[in-house]
């Protein structure tokens, strides 16, 4: 693995046009970077991973009682898969309730894991948003452009993570998935517009570029940002979604918690018109939320086979993918 690290951007003036260049470089050449002075309460993050210790802490069976279901995604689950291979992982998830049958299920002994969660979530959304309207500046749109899609009814949501110590971890050179062994997660691109990321001090996440893994180097005060699917396709593929995965550890947990800003699921996307040309056409088309989502969640659950990407979206009649140095999400 390579020691290169992912860049490290200071966002406490994020639209100065210094940190908007910073943002640009990172999401063309990495798709990832760590953020600091971003403005969420040191004690807020305290208070977030002592409940969530204290919920993982709790029997099997007790977590079980609240399990996220095909029908309700928010909950627990121990079961999930990436690339139709089982993740060596815990998660808890909480997002908004609607009027169907999707709604927060929370453990009745933890009244304050209910509080810190969504106190945690509408800091997290609040700084997504920041950063997607710096993006949307770096892709040659107005600010507000991209915002309409997470105004109301939105589908991001908040996931607890637990990499329990394995026996026999997998580490893979490649874009293989484990012959033997247990990744934490294999490798995927997130299928949203960005995923911001809080990492404990066991290393664990790393990024594939330029033919190798990099380890995220777990920073005090940081928080890991990376972009999605759904930023690549709006910038048609000038930014690009970057493979990652999480490695597990014989003697050592491992906890974190992303936070995944999904747009409503009413939401078409499609690259902006700011990024095509006559000499650079629209790579995609334009791809519905609530449809590539439903079907990239089915995946979670069982082995159905392919697991669904935009690739499936591409124009056939436009050239191949900007070149990184890197390699299409597969």
């Amino acid at each position: 693995m390579n020691s290169q690290n992912v860049p490290i951007i200071s966002i406490d003036q994020l639209h100065r046009p210094q940190t908007l260049r910073q943002l640009d470089r990172a999401c063309r050449d990495w798709g990832f970077f760590q953020v600091v002075d971003h403005g969420i309460d040191p004690q807020l993050i305290a208070r977030l991973q002592r409940e969530m210790k204290r919920f993982f802490g709790q029997p099997v069976a007790v977590k079980r009682a609240i399990s996220r279901t095909e029908d309700n995604p928010w909950g627990f689950f121990d079961r999930e898969l990436t690339k139709n291979t089982r993740d060596w992982k815990q998660v808890f998830d909480y997002g908004p309730e609607n009027s169907g049958s999707i709604r927060p299920q929370w453990p009745i002994t933890q009244p304050e894991l209910q509080l810190v969660i969504q106190s945690y979530y509408s800091a997290c959304e609040a700084l997504a948003l920041r950063l997607l309207s710096a993006i949307s500046v770096n892709l040659e749109m107005p600010a507000h452009c991209l915002s309409a899609n997470f105004e109301s009814e939105h589908s991001s949501f908040v996931r607890l993570n637990y990499y329990p110590p394995c026996l026999t971890p997998a580490h893979p050179e490649g874009l293989q998935t484990p012959a033997a062994g247990h990744l934490g997660v294999n490798h995927h691109t997130d299928s949203g517009a960005l995923t911001l990321l809080l990492q404990d001090r066991q290393p664990g996440l790393e990024v594939f570029r330029e033919g190798q893994w990099h380890g995220v180097e777990p920073l005090e005060d940081a928080l890991v940002i990376n972009i999605g699917d759904i930023v690549q396709v709006w910038s048609n593929d000038h930014y690009r979604a970057a493979l990652h995965r999480v490695t597990t550890h014989t003697s050592a947990s491992r906890y974190s918690v992303p936070f995944f800003l999904n747009p409503a699921y009413s939401t078409d996307y499609a690259p902006l018109p700011s990024m095509t040309s006559s000499a650079d056409p629209a790579r995609y088309r334009a791809i519905n939320w609530g449809e590539f989502r439903s079907a990239r969640v089915s995946d979670d659950y069982a082995d159905q086979g392919e697991e669904i990407q935009i690739s499936r979206y591409r124009n056939a009649t436009t050239v191949s993918p900007i070149p990184r140095n890197d390699v299409t999400a597969v």
